[in-house]
């Protein structure tokens, strides 16, 4: 069956119920790529905050303007708007068979209105997506995790992003497609990505502890080959809710 859904990331999307699809792991642990694979094989919405956040005040809706308001001062977006946010992208018609949520919840008060939300009268209508989320966890080492972040490159141009410790330009410094000078994120810098990573690891530890004291976290090790990774995601998603 693996096998088969795989195969199927090169032609159509399967269309099944897939459900609610959650993906843990810090910065760098590769979670954006295995969404998108995801998202590819079944056909369903890769649902991001940071997306949704930026659209909503790029389209000057309510919530979006309450945001900015909020960002300008310099404060953080409270929990209650984000959850809004993300009510009402999880309302669309595309994620009736099911999403993936890239980076919500992060704590364990988005976690239990994300459970509360799904179970309610107001999503009652979405189908398959009204099923128990299935979480995954993207497990990576400290060490590898900084190897990752800091040999991050993107090109200014076209966008594509390399990495000098794993997956090298053919000339140093310079974009395989046009040759421009690649560079670095002010935010990919050592102190700044030791920093990330501690404070990911302090608030998602109890994220984790929720699932896992539930039966619902699947915990991959992140470490190896994307593919092989990818393999054991689709499976894990293969055998639903009982993993």
């Amino acid at each position: 069956m693996v096998t088969k859904v795989m195969a199927a990331a090169n032609s159509q999307p399967v269309a099944k119920c897939v459900g609610p699809i959650i993906l843990l792991g810090a910065p760098g642990a590769g979670k954006g790529t295995q969404a998108k694979q995801i998202a590819e094989v079944y056909g369903i919405p890769q649902i991001s905050t940071g997306d949704i956040l930026r659209a909503n005040v790029a389209n000057g809706s309510e919530l979006g303007k309450q945001a900015k308001a909020i960002m300008d001062r310099g404060d953080l977006v409270p929990d209650q708007l984000v959850c809004d946010m993300v009510a009402q992208r999880l309302l669309q018609p595309d994620a009736a068979r099911g999403f993936i949520l890239d980076g919500f919840p992060r704590t364990v008060t988005q976690a239990r209105w994300l459970d509360e939300f799904l179970g309610g009268k107001l999503f009652e209508n979405q189908g398959c997506a009204k099923l128990p989320p299935i979480v995954i966890e993207i497990a990576v080492g400290y060490n590898q995790l900084l190897r990752r972040l800091t040999g991050r490159r993107t090109c200014p141009t076209c966008g594509r992003i390399y990495n000098v410790n794993f997956q090298p330009p053919r000339v140093p410094d310079a974009c395989d497609i046009d040759g421009a000078k690649l560079g670095t994120r002010k935010d990919d810098s050592e102190d700044v990505i030791s920093e990330r990573l501690k404070a990911y690891e302090r608030q998602t530890l109890p994220l984790t502890e929720y699932y896992g004291s539930q039966g619902r976290l699947r915990a991959l090790d992140g470490d190896r080959d994307p593919a092989i990774v990818a393999k054991e995601v689709i499976a894990a998603i293969e055998h639903g809710h009982t993993v």
